[in-house]
């Protein structure tokens, strides 16, 4: 078959997933659609994989994905005439101590919020399902009737033939040698045959890079960052066991172990806690069906635990000991979309040992982004733009993949923080906070201080379910940034100058707000997609006629710059990426005002600095640029100070507050107190699914502009009314914490989940923020239900309201 010269799309790499993306482009009817493989379908890390089928997922829409790829692969087979070995065998999980039930309990009870099938089991009922299974110590599991396996390679042919059928063009022994470009797009690749007879090159529209553990090197070809690493993946096949019939499929996470009957025969696979990293020097040209070198003592620990737990495998011979790569990324999520330095380069890679059963929604999802050129729905948790561009560093990916393979059988505990890699973005207070007992957290590489050690208390986290070793600590801060003053650092916050002749304008056209302002003023803001869809939630600081800052959520800020970047068209504005500039020091409480004005000339008044305001100061010997804002319901400051000066500007305001009993907090407390006032959290509360007005948002939005991203959905949505509302609830019970993805339970019927969850200290429950439905509904229709919330399980009433439950005026912040 001889490749064309031109082509729309050029997809990189013959896995499932490169498959499956070629697959659904050519069921939207996209044409001239080429896949390119160095060496045969599957031959990288599909052929080995172990091929589960699971629909429970960590979120709402991951849930939506898994659950879209078992159906898809049940019907898959009766499309191409390919046998896909897809069955409905079911999966159970067992957990051996209380905590992991409780964590098997609450996925359950989000399951069904997502319209799962799922049923919580007793050991009994679990070892009536699976009779092989010794059930000594097994507190008890969850069932899953519709999960199912199948046969991986099978099921990535399957997607081949039928993207073929449909005009697909899919090209084995065919390499991507090297990727042109002109700016930030790609023009198109060159390739050359596997036995170097051939070569060529196809111009094309864009590519997408599955290439699986290659995706790292394929990214920098294309000028893009994709963060993962290979890892060793151990498991066995026994010999054929006599009379053993179709089995669920087995998960003991604690025991780090699956279990596949697979053609009489048992595979027993593991991710195992501290990881083998492989591949560091690059993988050989020549890698294909391959596998690594047997490690039989790095596995048997988890086979002398198997032993016990299914103890037919201590009888049954080995037939295969198996060992082959797979990759992984920082944070156990796959990479998917468009990436952030490119315009033209998609990516779908670094699957995590779960490509099977996300490959079908997986591709899904990124062909409708492809067609439509927004994404179909949040993803968020896999949105390749999450990544920072530190996080493509060899030496980082190689210290965290020892972590993350392990991590996927781990406890999934509420606040769990990675172990491996850390230390890597320290903000300018990081040793001051340190010594004053801060235990750290980590987003986006950021050491954050989540909350303070008492003296004689251990300064690290005890993981639980339960009520945390630090609650106490976090209601303290609590109560002083509500009673008194608290301070906090908010460096890792991003900061974003948009800078130039126009900058009026675009800060006009991108987000929802008015920036037609005076220098100084504060706007807090949505930038939104053309469905009304929330992008980013930013506050806006004008600071010149030709200048402003935009602040984002620390996670988001290479998402937000280049939303913005990628809408400025013919507007003349420079966006440059100043986060590391400005050390931040929030201070905020009821004597924020008293403590600022014991350190600084200038007036901190509602008459000079009203809310919403920004002013530059002098603080101690130095300068700053004090913005009046907050995130926690509070009369406060955000107090810039460049770099240089951000320690002397923290010693200041440290000492000065000795007498008052200011009291530092962390980011815990930030959570517990927005919640409380009913603020959202970007990535929870609001996403770009979300339509800005069900949000709660409208207030933030100026439709008398004439011309904004957004507008006219927004306008459609004011006349067709909401769909949804987003609802603030309080537990009537002081007990159980809430996290999120909790059930939402309206007069007896699931009708949502909360999208985040906190204890309310100063109100003296757990809160939390959901959607609830409401179409033909007024708002009090929507209030005169009765709610309660399931957690783990148990119905527990929860009071409802639509206004913030803390300081509904906000008379507090404007005091």
């Amino acid at each position: 078959m001889s490749l064309p010269t031109q082509a729309r799309v050029v997809i990189i790499g013959g896995g499932v997933i490169g498959c499956s993306v070629a697959y659904h482009l050519t069921k939207l009817g996209w044409k001239d659609v080429v896949l390119l493989e160095r060496k045969q379908l599957t031959s990288g890390t599909t052929w080995h994989a172990a091929g589960l089928i699971a629909q429970l997922r960590a979120t709402a829409n991951m849930t939506k994905l898994a659950k879209y790829s078992q159906e898809l692969y049940g019907d898959l087979e009766a499309e191409t005439g390919v046998a896909t070995g897809f069955k409905r065998v079911g999966s159970i999980s067992v957990a051996l101590t209380t905590e992991r039930m409780e964590e098997l309990a609450r996925q359950a009870a989000m399951a069904r919020a997502f319209g799962v099938d799922v049923e919580e089991i007793s050991a009994e009922e679990a070892l009536s399902r699976y009779e092989h299974l010794n059930i000594d110590g097994v507190v008890g599991g969850v069932w899953l009737p519709k999960d199912g396996q199948g046969d991986p390679a099978n099921i990535a042919l399957a997607l081949a033939k039928g993207a073929r059928q449909k005009g697909a063009i899919v090209k084995e022994r065919t390499k991507v040698t090297s990727i042109k470009r002109d700016g930030r797009k790609v023009t198109g690749v060159d390739w050359a045959s596997d036995d170097g007879k051939e070569q060529g090159h196809i111009a094309c529209d864009m590519i997408v890079n599955c290439a699986g553990m290659w995706g790292h090197e394929v990214g920098r070809m294309a000028g893009v960052n994709v963060p993962l690493h290979a890892c060793e993946h151990f498991y066995i096949v026994t010999e054929a066991i006599p009379n053993l019939t179709q089995m669920p499929v087995l998960r003991v996470p604690d025991e780090c172990a699956y279990y596949k009957e697979d053609a009489g025969k048992m595979l027993l696979g593991a991710f195992e806690p501290n990881a083998k990293p492989w591949g560091m020097k690059g993988i050989a040209d020549t890698f294909e069906f391959d596998q690594l070198p047997e490690d039989f003592d790095h596995f048997e620990p988890i086979l002398e635990n198997a032993c016990n737990r299914m103890p037919m495998l201590a009888e049954a011979g080995i037939h295969t000991f198996f060992n082959g790569p797979e990759s992984f990324t920082p944070d156990d999520a796959y990479h998917l979309g468009l990436a952030p330095e490119m315009d033209n380069v998609w990516v779908a890679a670094g699957f995590n040992s779960i490509g099977i059963q996300s490959a079908g929604g997986a591709g899904m999802a990124l062909a409708q982004w492809m067609e439509d050129g927004d994404k179909p729905f949040d993803l968020g948790d896999v949105d390749i733009s999450r990544m920072q561009p530190f996080q493509g560093n060899k030496h980082y990916l190689f210290e965290r993949s020892k972590e993350t393979l392990g991590l996927l059988y781990a406890d999934h505990f509420p606040f769990r923080q990675k172990a491996t890699a850390r230390g890597v973005r320290r903000t300018p207070f990081h040793h001051h906070l340190k010594e004053q007992g801060a235990v750290f957290g980590e987003l986006a590489g950021w050491e954050r201080a989540n909350w303070f050690a008492n003296e004689g208390q251990t300064a690290e986290y005890e993981y639980t379910w339960g009520r945390p070793n630090w609650f106490d600590n976090a209601a303290a801060e609590h109560k002083a940034v509500r009673e008194n003053v608290g301070m906090y650092d908010m460096t890792s916050f991003g900061k974003i100058r948009v800078e130039g002749p126009d900058a009026e304008a675009f800060m006009n056209y991108v987000g929802g707000g008015d920036y037609s302002v005076p220098n100084g003023k504060i706007v807090y803001t949505q930038f939104l997609n053309r469905r009304g869809g929330i992008e980013a939630d930013v506050t806006v600081t004008r600071l010149t006629e030709t200048s402003y800052l935009v602040v984002t959520p620390a996670a988001t800020r290479l998402a937000d710059q280049t939303w913005m970047q990628r809408h400025v068209g013919d507007f003349r504005v420079v966006i440059t990426d100043v986060t590391a500039g400005e050390g931040v020091l929030a201070v905020m409480g009821p004597n924020a005002r008293k403590l600022l004005e014991k350190v600084s000339p200038n007036d901190f008044t509602n008459a000079t600095n009203p809310f919403g305001t920004a002013q530059d100061i002098e603080i101690g010997m130095g300068l700053a640029r004090a913005h009046r804002v907050t995130y926690v319901g509070e009369l406060g400051w955000e107090i810039y100070a460049s770099a240089d000066m951000a320690g002397h500007v923290f010693e200041t305001l440290f000492d000065a507050g000795q007498d008052m009993g200011l009291k530092l907090c962390g980011m815990h407390m930030m959570d517990s107190c927005r919640i409380e006032k009913g603020f959202r959290h970007f990535g929870h509360d609001i996403t770009c699914e979300d339509h800005v007005l069900e949000a709660g948002l409208g207030f933030a939005v100026k439709t008398d502009k004439p011309n904004f991203i957004g507008r006219d959905a927004v306008l459609a949505k004011k006349e067709s009314g909401l769909e949804n509302r987003m609802v603030q609830f309080k537990l009537t019970d002081p007990e159980p914490l809430l996290y999120h993805n909790e059930p939402v339970i309206r007069d007896g019927e699931i009708v949502g989940y909360l999208s985040s969850g906190s204890y309310g200290h100063h109100l003296g429950a757990a809160m939390g923020l959901g959607y609830v439905p409401c179409k033909g509904e007024s708002a009090a229709d929507v209030l005169a239900s009765s709610y309660e919330i399931d957690v783990a399980g148990t119905r527990v009433k929860a009071e409802a309201s639509l206004k913030p439950m803390y300081d509904p005026k906000s008379d507090r912040v404007k005091v």
